[in-house]
């Protein structure tokens, strides 16, 4: 049987995001399967305006489903942003005989996607790789399991410090604009408190925290919070605890980058398996400018337009849950 799509195009752009290489792996595999040529792309929207591309067998992704990060690497273009930018880019595309384009990434990489798709009539497909989940359409992204692993590990060792000092620990994590790895990982290891983006002002979420009666019946806290603009950031809100209440030793740890690394779990790994075949499979189905996702385990398809425009909220059962726990 001969396909119209013949050869594809897959790139990573973005933040990177454990199990990124997963979905790679699984693309390339899934379209080799359905006698499709794979052209990796390197360096995301980079390396496709420089022409960074070279032609991917099963042998060039195998044994990289447990490494973290990119093997096709990843940066920001500024040049991709403008016309001419994008006019190179497709050049590229003709060049290399790419007939659609596979993006793995956030919203970013979805808005570069969409713009190929638009203007130049490039069928893409998205796959979710952030670990700030906050894509709308999709249960979960790749790379988000993996990250809320390691802050939970970073805070249980943060909480034997923070007990044997007796210390309030503000821990600033990744999700500029969402606050679900907060919120979760602070559930997930018993923190006191998650400020996040999405709840009110950071003044009445400290104010809620200082309210609720923190220390009272134990001898430290932990405290998560969202690095966004929002939230005011982990060093501010402790300066402003400090503040209030001077007789309190109070820390901050911010967790930065360490968040994006590591082998991915599992969860991931099965998650980025899978949509990097439904990726192919949408293809297959002539599909285009859509996100592949998962909604209640089911693979679904979601219009790019509405993943980047649409705002995904955090579950408010959770935040109750916390505000429970933590007492």
């Amino acid at each position: 049987m001969e396909y119209k799509i013949k050869t594809i195009g897959v790139l990573t752009s973005g933040g990177d995001a454990p199990g990124m290489n997963a979905a790679v792996r699984a693309v390339t595999r899934a379209a080799i399967f359905n006698n499709i040529r794979v052209k990796a792309i390197y360096r995301g929207y980079k390396g496709l305006i420089l022409g960074e591309v070279k032609e991917f067998t099963t042998q060039d992704v195998s044994n990289i489903i447990q490494r973290g990060g990119t093997i096709l690497k990843t940066a920001r273009s500024k040049e991709f942003m403008t016309k001419e930018g994008r006019d190179q880019a497709y050049a590229t595309i003709q060049r290399e005989e790419i007939d659609a384009i596979v993006a793995i990434g956030g919203n970013g990489t979805f808005a570069g996607a969409r713009a190929l798709s638009q203007e130049y009539n490039v069928p893409v497909i998205g796959i979710p790789g952030t670990i700030d989940n906050d894509l709308w359409g999709t249960d979960m992204t790749i790379g988000y399991d993996t990250a809320m692993n390691t802050i939970m590990d970073c805070i249980d060792k943060i909480k034997d410090t923070a007990s044997s000092h007796e210390r309030v620990f503000f821990i600033e994590v990744m999700g500029r604009d969402a606050g679900f790895l907060a919120l979760n990982s602070a559930i997930a290891a018993g923190a006191e408190a998650a400020i996040i983006p999405e709840r009110r002002t950071q003044e009445e979420q400290l104010v809620s925290f200082i309210g609720n009666g923190f220390r009272k019946s134990k001898n430290s806290s932990i405290v998560v919070v969202s690095e966004s603009p929002e939230t005011g950031g982990a060093e501010a809100l402790a300066a402003k605890l400090q503040q209030l209440h001077p007789e309190y030793d109070v820390r901050v740890s911010i967790l930065g980058h360490l968040q994006r690394g590591g082998s991915p779990t599992a969860a991931d790994r099965i998650l980025a398996s899978r949509l990097g075949v439904a990726a192919i499979q949408a293809l297959l189905e002539e599909q285009r400018c859509i996100m592949v996702g998962i909604k209640n385990d089911e693979i679904v398809y979601v219009p790019l337009s509405k993943a980047i425009a649409e705002h995904k909220d955090v579950h408010q059962d959770k935040v109750h849950a916390l505000q429970i726990l933590a007492m």
